[in-house]
């Protein structure tokens, strides 16, 4: 028997999360101990985002934190194992940068997890430390995952990969191709999660609306969320990783017509002027990101808008930068991120002369988010007053508000969270409650008594 236990941390996005899922369930399907207590594993999995340099670093100060841990006399830790993009893109060249690790295991190896442990731990001679094959894996429902979201809310990976190839990313090299799952597999995943008492279903991929165009047939986005919506048990149907370019009338549409589909759509705009965006290879100029967001909200009446955008770009003058921070203030998103242009080596951007200084791209990011903060504090203002539909995920430290939940205008994590006033409330519960109060980010609510 494996009485090993593994402690699993996973960085980055909610893509790289559903990895972490499979692993950790095939790991434990093979006999070892999932343990959420690293000073207790015999085994720590750190499983790396390599997207920017924040990602980068987060991921090695991880690795570093848990090599120390390995030291330490409170710890059973003899093994530490990396997997992710990190290998992925670095390869080889981190066996000598990080020797505290004992293996590297790059994304493509995400189904063969357990036969890596097993040579780490039992095998007498040692293999290669770096593992690094193509990245092909796909993913299908086959794959059990052990959930680390609340056990209401997981996110549903409809395709892997990327074939945009905007200038400054690095994900097709790491991940590869956008490759798409069959529907009828996604639907059978769908009704697995349900089955184990999940309300929420998040669509993610790299770029959901590029679904489908490498399959037979041509499938679409709006073919899955018109399925999904039939599913019984689905309460919540939330959409992340939109491409402006992608984002078509018949989605927006179906979103409008399906109850179960929340009215909220992350879409990453990056830019608004066309000389950046042209430079970004977005596949999108202003006037179509202009048309789509007028469109969505003309079709989906309170539809939430999420976007995120990139300052600091190579070449991004200060009218460039001031043409973006007044679409911020026209558009008026009700969430928004903001990032600083990462000169990423292996990527066309690289290479882009006229480059700005850090400190002036935190500068540009500050602006932004101030004024960002202004528009979300307005619209949550406006918010006061309404019935809201709220999913009750955890109690809070708040006496006057026991709970924080989420309303369908908030995707977690990355949004703000709604607390709430009521008593005996059942989590993983969605139940309506009214707006009391507004700060810029979240909102305060109180049961709706019958």
């Amino acid at each position: 028997m494996k009485s090993n236990k593994v402690h699993i941390i996973s960085l980055g996005c909610p893509k790289n999360m559903v990895d972490a899922e499979v692993m950790a369930a095939l790991i434990s399907k093979s006999g070892y101990n999932i343990t959420p207590l690293a000073h207790e594993a015999d085994v720590i999995l750190i499983n790396t985002c390599a997207f920017i340099l924040p990602a980068k670093e987060e991921s090695i100060e991880e690795i570093l934190r848990a090599a120390e841990g390995k030291k330490g006399k409170e710890s059973s830790c003899s093994r530490l194992i990396v997997t992710g993009c990190l290998p992925q893109r670095y390869g080889r060249i981190l066996e000598h940068e990080l020797p505290e690790v004992d293996l590297f295991i790059g994304v493509g190896e995400v189904p063969n997890i357990t036969q890596h442990l097993d040579s780490l731990i039992f095998k007498e001679a040692r293999g290669p430390r770096s593992i690094i094959s193509k990245p092909s894996f796909l993913m299908d429902a086959r794959y059990s995952r052990l959930l680390t979201t609340p056990l209401h809310t997981a996110y549903l990976k409809i395709a892997e990969g990327c074939s945009n190839r905007c200038s400054y990313c690095v994900i097709p090299v790491i991940r590869g191709r956008s490759r798409s799952r069959q529907i009828d597999d996604i639907l059978t995943e769908a009704e697995i999660l349900v089955s184990g008492g999940v309300k929420e279903i998040i669509i993610t991929a790299q770029d959901t609306t590029a679904y489908g165009r490498d399959l037979k047939g041509k499938p679409t986005l709006n073919d899955i969320l018109r399925k999904l919506a039939t599913i019984r048990g689905i309460q919540w149907i939330r959409l992340l990783y939109t491409h402006p370019a992608g984002l078509t009338d018949d989605i927006l549409k179906t979103i409008a017509d399906e109850e179960r589909i929340c009215n909220y759509i992350d879409i990453p705009i990056q830019h608004i002027d066309d000389e950046i965006l042209a430079a970004m290879k977005r596949r999108s100029k202003s006037d179509l990101i202009s048309k789509t967001l007028q469109k969505a909200r003309e079709l989906i009446p309170g539809v939430a808008l999420r976007t995120s955008i990139i300052v600091g770009f190579p070449g991004e003058t200060r009218t460039k930068f001031n043409r973006l921070l007044s679409f911020v203030r026209e558009i008026r998103f009700d969430q928004l991120g903001v990032f600083t242009y990462s000169r990423e080596e292996g990527t066309k951007a690289a290479s882009y002369p006229s480059r700005i200084s850090e400190r002036e791209k935190e500068t540009r990011k500050q602006v932004i988010m101030e004024e960002q903060a202004v528009v979300s504090y307005t619209i949550n203002q406006s918010l006061i007053g309404s019935t809201q539909e709220v999913l009750i995920e955890e109690k809070s430290e708040m006496s006057d508000f026991p709970y924080i939940g989420r309303c369908r205008r908030q995707a977690p994590d990355i949004d703000g969270i709604t607390y709430v006033k009521g008593k005996n409330l059942t989590i993983g519960k969605i139940i309506p409650c009214t707006i009391t109060g507004a700060n810029d980010y979240d909102l305060f609510a109180e049961v709706v008594t019958p």
